[in-house]
């Protein structure tokens, strides 16, 4: 039984996706399903976690709170696209079936993830896109977000604005 607290962080998160759509992009939606939490660590947990993306440096990511997980499953409809956004803290993502294309607006560079693969988006102000580039078969990623905001905080935020010399792609 998910709870209201719950069904509302998913559906921020699955209005963002919906409300900066383009008619284009409407027809190949995204959605949202959560799969878990809010849930705290019962202990005090800290993470730290090293990350070095193709043509990028060292990302050290330090939370000293990794309280209030999330877990999502984010299923992208052939050509789409989710917009420029970012994430409170660290997400884990899983690529369950498909393929997923993550984009860092800091470089502009599409980063390929096939099923079985994972990765991990920075958060905080680590702008980036994702999409799915098939014409013909759906993506399915599982999702962690880590210290996400205690209460009904959201889980992804895009209101930030869009870099103009990395555009999305269209489907």
């Amino acid at each position: 039984m998910k709870s209201p607290i719950s069904r509302r962080i998913a559906t921020v998160a699955l209005a963002a996706v919906v409300f900066t759509q383009t008619p284009a992009q409407a027809q190949n939606p995204i959605t949202v399903e959560l799969l878990g939490g809010p849930a705290e660590f019962t202990d005090r947990v800290a993470i730290q976690v090293r990350n070095k993306f193709y043509g990028r440096g060292n990302d050290v990511i330090n939370l000293q709170d990794a309280s209030n997980i999330i877990t999502a499953r984010v299923t992208f409809q052939p050509g789409a696209v989710f917009p420029w956004h970012t994430h409170p803290g660290p997400v884990l993502i899983t690529v369950v079936e498909g393929e997923f294309i993550y984009t860092l607006a800091e470089d502009c560079l599409d980063r390929w993830y096939p099923a079985g693969t994972a990765l991990i988006d920075a958060g905080f102000s680590n702008v980036h896109s994702a999409h799915n580039p098939s014409a013909i078969q759906e993506t399915v990623v599982v999702a962690t977000f880590l210290g996400i905001p205690p209460g009904e905080g959201p889980t992804t935020f895009v209101d930030g604005p869009d870099p103009e010399d990395c555009p999305l792609p269209m489907p």
